[in-house]
């Protein structure tokens, strides 16, 4: 059989890399549109930064062992038109010819593209100004080039977002004086303000100029001899302005649908591709995944989150149907971890409005637990929220913010195994967690913080336990094949 996968990054190479796994007689051809298939993206602001020097590195797999897979890359080829009924994709290659590309099965992995936002001038200006958008390999390239090839002393980020935060350490790890605008009150707004500030904090630590509840309202050359681009923005005391040499806009993505819409697959949250468990998209013989289609979230149902680790498990399941399989995608609570300099924040599942909306009785503790015995040296608080349900005392999600020595990447990993699980709070208190007083304590820091929340508000009417919790011999697992009394 031959499948055709239409994108090159995560989903789409997942996918195919399935497909060949389970099928190593299907032909698997992926369109890429550029010439950076398999690339990390996620690793671009450490590309910047210097960490990684060769942006080769960033390749998850190179394009000698994708097509050793068995894998045919057609570079630099953008797919134009998906015709449903004849089993087969419409493809422009590099010369601007067009062609068809025909196919038993079709896995679409189209990502999504940068949201421009509503800013007087920014369309009329691009790389060689010195305004940037990041999302691809060619943007990052664009920018290192950028900084190379000039002398770059001021930079304005627009957004602080993952992304932007990001950015913002890499330009700044350059010797690059940042100034950061947030049109949110405050940056990652992914997290409760409270945490957010933590992360203002080491920004403006290391010299980031960051300025919140401001919006850019205008991008322009500067008229002076010095910095190249002026930078307009209304913020709380009023208008203001800076001129910088480089300007970088991180403000979020939006699915990239085009192709499968217009062969009339249905869309859902943020416009993103409607795709069954099975990552089917009710289009005969074609599957989705990744960026450009919704994704389950078990606590919330349908949603849009787009994801590196989402569309790699995406990816797989698509492909493994496409050649005939029955996989099926086991959902997400949404945990997400980024570094920012010194510091590390993290979430998993619901933050209080978002439960709330979603018709659960939240409520949230907050606990700053040490994230290993004080006696030893080094150790560092961990600030985590935690929220759960006060009818039923089920878990609902968790924030942590810690330095970067205190695991904090792992302990919310932690928590979204409870989560995925269904667990109580109560429960996550209970969990036999590792132990030794340099990396932890008798009760890690994320089961001091549930302990937080149950005194605060109860273990719920439907998981009373009383006292003895997880003590007594009636809390004893049962035998295999019995029920517990």
């Amino acid at each position: 059989m031959h499948l055709v996968v239409v994108g090159g990054s995560d989903a789409g190479i997942s996918a195919a890399l399935r497909a060949r796994e389970l099928d190593p007689l299907a032909e698997v051809t992926v369109v890429v549109a550029d010439a950076y298939p398999n690339y990390s993206i996620c690793g671009i602001p450490y590309h910047v930064s210097g960490d990684v020097p060769d942006w080769r590195d960033l390749a998850h797999r190179t394009r000698e062992q994708l097509e050793a897979a068995g894998i045919r890359l057609l570079l630099d080829t953008v797919a134009t038109r998906i015709d449903v009924d004849g089993r087969r994709v419409q493809v422009l290659d590099p010369s601007g010819g067009e062609r068809w590309l025909d196919h038993d099965a079709l896995v679409v992995g189209t990502g999504a593209v940068p949201v421009r936002p509503p800013v007087d001038g920014l369309d009329e200006l691009g790389a060689a100004d010195g305004v940037h958008l990041l999302h691809t390999m060619g943007d990052a390239l664009a920018l290192t080039g950028a900084l190379d090839g000039a002398t770059v002393r001021s930079a304005l980020i627009v957004g602080a977002g993952y992304v932007g935060v990001e950015m913002a350490e890499g330009l700044t790890a350059r010797g690059i004086r940042v100034t950061q605008v947030e049109a949110l009150p405050e940056v990652l707004p992914t997290v409760d303000p409270e945490l957010g500030a933590l992360v203002r904090a080491e920004l403006a630590r290391h010299g980031v100029d960051v300025r919140t509840a401001t919006t850019v309202t205008r991008v322009e050359r500067a008229t002076g001899d010095g910095a190249r681009l002026r930078v307009s923005a209304t913020g709380p005391q009023g208008g203001t302005a800076w001129e910088v040499d480089l300007v970088l806009v991180v403000v979020g993505v939006r699915p990239d649908t085009g192709l499968l819409v217009e062969a009339g697959a249905a869309t859902g949250p943020r416009g993103a591709v409607l795709v069954g468990p099975d990552m089917s998209t009710g289009l005969p013989q074609v599957w989705a995944a990744g960026d450009c289609v919704t994704t389950h979230h078990r606590l919330l149902g349908t949603a849009y989150l787009p994801l590196g680790t989402t569309a790699h498990k995406q990816g797989r399941v698509a492909g493994e149907n496409a050649v005939g399989g029955r996989a099926r995608f086991a959902g997400v609570v949404g945990t997400q971890v980024v570094k920012v300099f010194d510091l590390v924040a993290a979430r998993t599942g619901l933050r209080e409005h978002e439960a709330a909306a979603a018709g659960f009785r939240p409520a949230t503790s907050a606990s700053t637990p040490d994230d290993h015995k004080r006696y030893y040296p080094g150790a560092a608080p961990v600030h985590i929220r935690v929220t759960g349900d006060v009818s039923t005392g089920r878990l609902l999600g968790a924030q942590l913010v810690g330095a970067l020595t205190t695991q904090t990447a792992k302990r919310v990993d932690t928590v979204a195994t409870a989560l995925f699980h269904e667990m109580d709070v109560a429960a996550l208190a209970d969990l036999d967690l590792a132990y030794t007083p340099p990396l932890g304590s008798p009760w890690d820091a994320v089961q001091v913080a549930a302990q937080e929340w149950v005194a605060e508000h109860g273990r719920g009417p439907e998981h009373e336990r009383g006292p003895e919790h997880g003590r007594g011999p009636e809390h004893e697992p049962a035998a295999r094949g019995t029920v517990t009394p």
